[in-house]
């Protein structure tokens, strides 16, 4: 599907870079302020003021976890991808034949899943100092991908098939969805602006960060910056090395790219690449379940969760690990709605950055509305330019909040449903539910969020309601 959008995304890429850019800056602004564990759910309810503070942050603390559970799960599909889109290159006559049709190429779709899942939840088990490592190996990987496929892959293209022509890179339009044009275009921010979602996370470890006010902030703008201009270039890269797009879209691998590689590069030199992307695909799971991980404890550490008591323990080092733990549990339950039908499943491509993009705009929103003079103590305070850029993000994530529900292919049947609409609303009921029985003195009291408002704002005899609690996750690495 992505394939599909990828053609008419030119102009939407550099619409989504702009924008998402001033949404980071409007996170940006109140992580500096309020650079805690647990993070976007804490901005949330500080956003909204002592009020509603408890309201909307059970609703983005819901929003923000299935999210993040639904990333981990998503990326180790993603990986096992890679590996089963060998089988096509190779041309290997797998019973009942490649396709999510068939209910035995789910199966091991399914189990490579779970092990992929299994290995970068295994390594957020390592010591701390061990972080570091992994960080720089993640990074050098990801290069390495980068360089490969801006060097070596347009040289082979040109070499086996031709590159396409300028014209062909930045004026076709294809349209796979059979929606309208306008709606068509505007379907190509799935791609465009879904490629961003997540770049909060930097403030999901900000207590384990040095100088957390300033790193955390600035990590969430040049996430952004990097991932757009990175993205962008990599985009016109692959358009340019793809060959005629009815090729293109009769390629039967679940991972269309790692035949473009072999066609390209050669079958022999494709497992290559393919283990690089393998690799870098793990690392970045790795990272979400690290983030993700952080925002569970933190949520859990408040109370609010089943067995919060032991979710919200650390180990002797100062890891949430029993965060992970339940991450990894639910990541790989998510993973078996592979087995009866992977519409259900893709359906959480969308619901996790639906939930996300949500967040994103609400906090906008409650900047806005509730709370628009405050936190001028943060590093990253935006002054005049404050309402311009709330009004912008509370815009701009609506509309990506409104592509990632669409159906994304016409007409609409049971097959092309997008049921990422239905488990938003699933997870926001949730949400509102959690809040009418949970108890005002058991979770996000008004005086933490007072306090909360009251740092915020830099005062430094204040403490924030995460902050006080004594627990050793607050070690600087």
């Amino acid at each position: 599907m992505v394939s599909r959008l990828v053609t008419t995304c030119r102009s939407s890429f550099i619409i989504s870079i702009v924008f998402t850019t001033i949404t980071a800056f409007v996170i940006a602004e109140i992580c500096s302020a309020l650079p805690l564990s647990g993070s976007i759910y804490i901005w949330a309810a500080s956003s909204a003021g002592p009020k509603y503070a408890r309201f909307f942050g059970f609703i983005v603390a819901c929003w923000s976890t299935s999210a993040w559970i639904t990333f981990a799960a998503i990326n180790s599909q993603s990986t096992a991808n890679y590996v089963a889109s060998q089988l096509a290159v190779w041309e290997v006559n797998f019973p009942g034949g490649i396709g999510n049709d068939n209910v035995k190429w789910r199966a091991m779709i399914w189990a490579m899943s779970e092990f992929f899942l299994f290995v970068p939840a295994a390594m957020n088990y390592l010591p701390p100092k061990a972080y570091a490592g992994v960080f720089r190996f993640s990074l050098a990987i990801i290069f390495i991908d980068f360089l490969l496929c801006v060097i070596w892959l347009p040289i082979a293209a040109h070499n086996a098939y031709g590159l396409r022509s300028a014209k062909d890179v930045f004026t076709e339009t294809y349209n796979g969805t059979g929606a309208p044009p306008g709606w068509n275009w505007i379907l190509s921010l799935f791609f465009t602006a879904g490629i961003f979602t997540g770049f909060d996370a930097s403030g999901h470890v900000a207590e384990e960060t040095k100088h957390a006010n300033v790193t955390a902030g600035r990590a969430i703008i040049l996430s952004v910056t990097a991932t757009g201009v990175l993205s962008f270039a990599a985009t016109i890269l692959f358009l340019f090395c793809t060959p005629n797009l009815n090729i293109v879209f009769a390629l039967n691998a679940p991972q269309p790219f790692v035949q473009i590689y072999a066609l390209a590069l050669g079958k022999r030199a494709s497992i290559f690449m393919t283990v690089i992307s393998v690799i870098s695909t793990v690392m970045s799971t790795t990272m979400v379940i690290l983030s993700g991980s952080r925002l569970i404890f933190a949520i859990a550490r408040d109370g609010v969760l089943p067995f919060s008591r032991w979710i919200g323990t650390v180990s002797a080092d100062g890891q949430p690990r029993n965060a992970v733990t339940v991450m990894f549990a639910f990541g790989a339950f998510l993973l078996c709605t592979i087995l009866p039908s992977q519409v259900a499943f893709t359906s959480l491509l969308s619901a996790g950055a639906v939930t996300t993009i949500a967040a994103y705009g609400l906090i906008a929103l409650l900047r806005l509305t509730m709370t628009p003079h405050a936190f001028r103590a943060s590093r990253f305070y935006l002054g005049r330019l404050a309402r311009p850029f709330y009004v912008v993000s509370v815009l701009w994530n609506a509309l990506v909040f409104a592509v990632m529900i669409s159906p994304f292919f016409f007409p609409v049947n049971a097959q092309s449903f997008n049921f990422a609409c239905v488990i938003f609303g699933f997870v926001t009921m949730f949400a509102v539910g959690s809040w009418w029985i949970t108890p005002a003195d058991k979770w996000l009291r008004q005086e933490q969020i007072l306090q909360a408002m009251h740092s915020a704002e830099g005062h430094p005899d204040a403490v924030g309601p995460v902050v006080a609690v004594n627990v050793s996750v607050t070690e600087k690495r």
